[in-house]
């Protein structure tokens, strides 16, 4: 196993972390019972898995409760996570970033887990209902209180998070340490925006689905649908990408993954460990196969050929303002030539789309 930093704290993570929707069977996304969790956590530990992520609402608490049962005896050996935001009954202050609902959703959370802190309490989502101020106070209280050691966000835009790191920063509260986000090779809209926001920023990104809900493992094709019983069949498409891409991008995925001799799962994974400000990749699985090959992308380097590929296969063009930015920041000013020539060895960031006279 590798590690790495948390975003900017001191805690150390492996580069793959354990995710557990999979866990309970009220969400119908993998439907493992206790015997199968305690299995799963037991093998990520023994390959060096330290950080474990969950929430509160993954099987409506029942996915906390087997993994407090599972991690008996070994709380203090991982870095732990927990989400807390999204509905837990039909009951409406059950659900949101108030006040009320972080306070109740930490406690029950701890209970479940069986234990009286944990490492990082996130945000699952931006609450458009709630004043900011109201959310960012009471998790600062949390971390004060104990029971969560940093905090982090989930699914925000840039401006969200920028606006919430601005307010604990101006309000002398607890910071966000982590940004959990969607990424793949059929979903980087994540780089429009938030991956640079997040490496201005120090935030690390935790990545959620980076097999875009086992697409990317490559069992699918055009001619072959998901079958019975398959996470795709049971759940539909977990995130949204154009199918006809996406076979695109699988079609490349085996060809690079032939070359190494891996399974396509590890080589998007690889993909995805390489890119900028990424502090762990989340990965789960049903069988404990799947979960050890998942594993396994740590140690995979994926040739400069190899990204180039990849990286053309499941290009999704650049939007404004990004490519504006970068004409006039990396393109048209001389300065950044001088100052960072490593970053001009291949070309450059962006290719000047107006012909300056700038050679640098």
């Amino acid at each position: 196993m590798k590690y790495r930093r948390l975003g900017n704290t001191g805690v150390i993570v492996s580069e793959v972390a354990l995710g557990t929707m999979q866990f309970g069977g009220r969400m119908n996304m993998g439907n493992l019972g206790q015997e199968a969790t305690t299995k799963m956590v037991k093998l990520a530990l023994d390959r060096g898995i330290n950080f474990i992520d969950t929430a509160d609402v993954y099987s409506l608490g029942e996915s906390e409760t087997l993994l407090g049962n599972a991690l008996k005896g070994l709380r203090d050996e991982i870095v732990l996570a927990t989400k807390v935001r999204l509905p837990m009954s039909e009951n409406f202050n059950r659900s949101g970033a108030t006040r009320v609902n972080i306070m109740r959703g930490i406690e029950s959370s701890l209970k479940r887990l069986q234990t009286d802190h944990v490492d990082l309490y996130q945000v699952h989502g931006w609450d458009s209902n709630t004043p900011l101020e109201e959310t960012l106070r009471t998790l600062d209280d949390v971390v004060r209180q104990g029971k969560s050691r940093y905090i982090g966000l989930s699914n925000h835009l840039s401006w969200q998070a920028a606006i919430a790191l601005s307010l604990q920063e101006r309000m002398g509260l607890e910071k966000y340490a982590t940004a959990q986000m969607y990424y793949s090779l059929v979903g980087r809209g994540l780089e429009h925006e938030f991956q640079s926001f997040a490496q201005y920023a120090g935030l690390g990104i935790l990545v959620w689905s980076p097999l875009a809900g086992g697409f990317l493992a490559g069992k699918y094709g055009r001619t072959n649908p998901p079958a019975s019983g398959t996470r795709f069949a049971e759940a539909g498409q977990f995130v949204p990408f154009d199918k006809e891409t996406g076979y695109r991008v699988v079609d490349t995925l085996k060809l690079v993954a032939d070359r190494h001799g891996v399974s396509p799962a590890r080589t998007a994974l690889a993909w995805v460990l390489a890119r900028p400000a990424v502090s762990s990749v989340i990965i789960a699985a049903r069988k404990p196969e799947n979960l050890e090959d998942n594993i396994k992308a740590v140690d995979l380097h994926l040739s400069e050929e190899d990204t180039k590929l990849l990286d053309s296969v499941s290009d999704p063009g650049t939007p404004y303002p990004k490519w504006m930015v970068l004409q006039l920041d990396a393109a048209e000013d001389p300065r950044p030539r001088v100052l960072h020539p490593e970053r001009y060895a291949d070309g450059g960031p962006w290719k000047d789309l107006r012909g300056t006279k700038w050679s640098g």
